[in-house]
């Protein structure tokens, strides 16, 4: 850190000057060679003198000479760039291929541990633009204002993304058309926006805020070397779940069932071989406080609390914290080994609520 600038700029010069002399040492004719690594030994020995004088005029002759052999054109400025740009996309696929994944959260079924894209109605105007940006960037909160500027029925909501990554929707009227931040699925649940409504000029067509779903990144290393660990919140493919369906989505629930486990829910209770769910995220849903309702029955053989699941080999029973609203293994079974992505490992954004570990 106290290295004056021109002492790290001549030694610098010097690692490029030395591997210049290796790549280029069988195309070189001798003269340019033993030029160039004359003017590298005498920066050398100029910054063992420590005389800055002789530091600079050595390296501004070495860096002359190497700029005579290696003109800058505008292709090298462009060849180099794009090399950095495409080792960065190896890096970054790389990563998110094998180590950590980036996942949304697009419900509610692990709410309050972990939030899905939530809507909240409002009869007020949006607040100023400021604390627009500053609830954006700490609550991943939008706000939305749709008014009808004319008497009007709604024909279609359609769904849009933005980036592979950003769901909007278009609301499309007989006469007008709206561009919305906010899913289909809000819309509708919780602003009551679906094709058939009616709206006169000036009247409201939806006016609140949305809450992004939690952004999470998966370890999809881990399970690699160690098997699920009951408890874990973890994410999984449902191919191949053919009570879903054959499309491919990503689910994240808590794993509350391992191969032979038996299981049977009293609610709130769950229990896992005939004896109460141990561990941080079953003790806080059945403690039925601070948002949670504890475990409620299922279909299948759950259905009631004389009745038990047992987990078959190779597959792990996938339950949502938030019992009442998750659509989960108690509905469409266990989930098959191979279709586990990774463990839930952290809230990168918003900040507020979750922000930080997964637990």
């Amino acid at each position: 850190m106290f290295t004056p600038r021109y002492v790290k700029h001549s030694k610098l010069l010097l690692r490029h000057a030395q591997k210049y002399l290796r790549y280029k040492r069988d195309i070189l004719d001798t003269v340019t060679y033993d030029a160039v690594g004359a003017d590298v030994r005498r920066l050398h020995a100029g910054l063992r003198q420590r005389d800055r004088k002789q530091i600079e005029n050595r390296a501004e002759q070495l860096d002359a000479k190497l700029h005579q052999l290696t003109p800058v054109t505008w292709e090298s400025h462009w060849r180099e760039n794009c090399e950095v740009i495409l080792v960065a996309i190896v890096v970054a696929v790389g990563i998110r291929s094998y180590f950590l994944q980036p996942f949304k959260i697009p419900t509610g079924s692990m709410q309050p541990t972990l939030n899905g894209i939530i809507g909240h109605p409002m009869t007020s105007e949006p607040p100023n633009i400021v604390r627009q940006v500053a609830e954006f960037i700490l609550r991943g909160r939008n706000y939305i204002d749709v008014v009808s500027g004319e008497d009007d029925e709604v024909l279609q909501v359609q769904r849009q993304k933005f980036f592979f990554f950003f769901t909007w929707s278009r609301i499309i009227c007989q006469h007008q058309k709206f561009l919305v931040y906010c899913p289909p699925e809000q819309l509708g649940a919780d602003f009551r926006v679906s094709p058939g409504m009616r709206y006169r000029r000036g009247e409201v067509i939806a006016r609140g805020s949305v809450d992004t779903g939690d952004q999470v990144f998966v370890d999809k290393f881990s399970y690699n070397f160690v098997k699920p660990h009951r408890g874990d919140v973890f994410v999984f493919r449902t191919k191949n779940i053919p009570d879903i369906g054959d499309q491919t989505q990503f689910y994240i629930k808590r794993l509350a069932g391992l191969p032979g486990d038996t299981l049977r829910i009293g609610p709130p209770k769950l229990y896992v071989d005939g004896k109460v769910a141990e561990g941080f995220g079953f003790e806080r849903v059945m403690a039925a406080r601070d948002g949670y309702r504890g475990y409620g029955p299922g279909h299948l053989a759950m259905s009631d609390p004389t009745k038990t699941f047992h987990v078959p080999e190779h597959t792990y029973f996938a339950m949502g914290d938030n019992s009442y609203n998750s659509y989960d293994s108690r509905y469409w079974g266990p989930v098959p080994e191979r279709n586990l992505v990774g463990r839930g490992l952290f809230v990168y954004w918003p900040f507020v609520p979750h922000w930080g570990l997964i637990r």
